[in-house]
């Protein structure tokens, strides 16, 4: 790299927090447990939010990605980070996957995930739900990674005039280039899609 004058883009500070964890809600176990070496197809699904500038003011995004297969399965944009948000890319997820009761579904503390809405979806589609502990992001480590390319690689490259230009550049990363072309170490070298195919 030095060689050919090039460098690693590096991160930059962020600023708004999107986990509230000081809530009466109910919080679920860690079930997940760090336990990040999963093979099975619609096994572990994780879940976060995170947040891009715009010209407009803040759009928040919640994706769910496979753990697995690193796809992400569901996700959805906002101007807010109230629990629909977080329903909404978990419906989306559902709804492609259409995956078999008992699958373990991790997040952080949030009150977006212990929300009765979402803890009522989870019911009803027979998945099971595992929290972080209090501040450990490494609990979700796989989730943090994820949010954290697509804002050096994505957010940091661009200066999005709206929201809505946002959205469709975060729409194109997401589709096009994360789940059909980016390969992961953890994959083996695969991409999201030939891992799927793999799986199933």
């Amino acid at each position: 790299m030095r060689g050919a004058r090039i460098r690693a883009i590096a991160g930059r500070r962020c600023r708004p927090e999107t986990t509230n964890s000081r809530h009466a809600l109910p919080v679920a176990p860690n079930l997940l447990n760090r336990q990040f070496s999963i093979t099975c197809l619609n096994r572990v699904w994780l879940a976060d939010i995170t947040y891009l500038p715009t010209g407009k003011g803040w759009l928040y995004l919640a994706a769910v990605p496979d753990l697995a297969t690193r796809k992400v399965v569901g996700w959805s944009m906002r101007d807010h980070m109230r629990a629909e948000l977080a329903c909404a890319a978990l419906i989306m997820a559902i709804q492609r996957q259409r995956p078999p009761p008992g699958l373990l579904q991790h997040s952080d503390r949030g009150s977006q995930y212990a929300a009765e809405d979402y803890r009522q979806l989870l019911k009803a589609a027979g998945m099971r739900q595992s929290m972080s502990r209090r501040g450990n992001c490494l609990d979700n480590a796989p989730m943090e990674s994820f949010f954290h390319t697509l804002k050096v690689e994505l957010a940091q490259q661009r200066r999005w005039a709206t929201r809505n230009e946002a959205r469709r550049d975060v729409f194109t990363c997401i589709e096009s280039y994360d789940n059909r072309q980016r390969i992961h170490s953890a994959l083996r070298y695969r991409t999201p899609e030939q891992m799927e195919r793999a799986a199933a």
